[in-house]
């Protein structure tokens, strides 16, 4: 089965409180938080009032894009462990995360194979690597074939359109999965029952 997973798009107290305290915990998860076209997308005050309770076994996950250093300034001192990079050089990712001695998961948005080879330029720098769709707050797929050249060392997280049932088809692989719009209701909130089922299912 898969290494584990992260629930993203978290955005109210009682969701984040229902998955740190199940019995199978994630071992992620993320909160948007400067992304503003996003439906997830937190701001800075309810952040701070997220970030408060104790996440126990779970990492908590900033997800930036091209987060400018005033916005880098603004969370410093909230509880996350790791930030969350779609769209910042190496350069940038190498200084951000020495002035925040943070944990960097590096997001590439994946529709070629030369999207994919984009992770050898953040080797030694990014602590995890993530492979997502192009469709940023519209959760697009993407051909999962097209990691086959990634080596199985790398510490890596695939995201993009997942469904739960999806899971089965990534059994013996070597990679987190991060879901979260396939653990929504039609409007939009997370739905427990879909929340529990994957994690439950995780633990068979």
């Amino acid at each position: 089965m898969v290494k584990g997973i992260k629930i993203c798009g978290i955005s109210d107290l009682e969701t984040l409180n229902y998955i740190i305290n199940h019995k199978f915990p994630p071992q992620f998860i993320g909160f948007i938080t400067n992304y503003k076209k996003s439906k997830r997308y937190v701001d800075y005050n309810r952040l701070k009032k997220l970030l408060k309770v104790d996440r126990k076994n779970s990492n908590f996950v900033s997800v930036l894009v091209n987060p400018q250093y005033e916005e880098l300034e603004k969370i410093k001192y909230l509880n996350f462990d790791f930030y969350q990079l779609y769209d910042v050089s190496p350069e940038k990712t190498k200084l951000i995360k020495k002035k925040y001695n943070i944990k960097i998961i590096t997001a590439f948005t994946i529709s070629s194979q030369s999207d994919v080879e984009k992770y050898k330029d953040y080797i030694g720098i990014a602590d995890m690597f993530l492979f997502d769709g192009k469709g940023y707050e519209k959760s697009i797929g993407f051909d999962h074939k097209l990691l086959n050249t990634v080596p199985n060392n790398l510490n890596k997280m695939i995201a993009g359109n997942i469904k739960i049932d999806d899971i089965a088809n990534f059994k013996n692989k070597d990679f987190f999965i991060d879901l979260s719009g396939a653990l929504e209701d039609k409007e939009g909130k997370k739905d427990f029952d879909k929340i529990n089922k994957l994690l439950n299912l995780l633990n068979l």
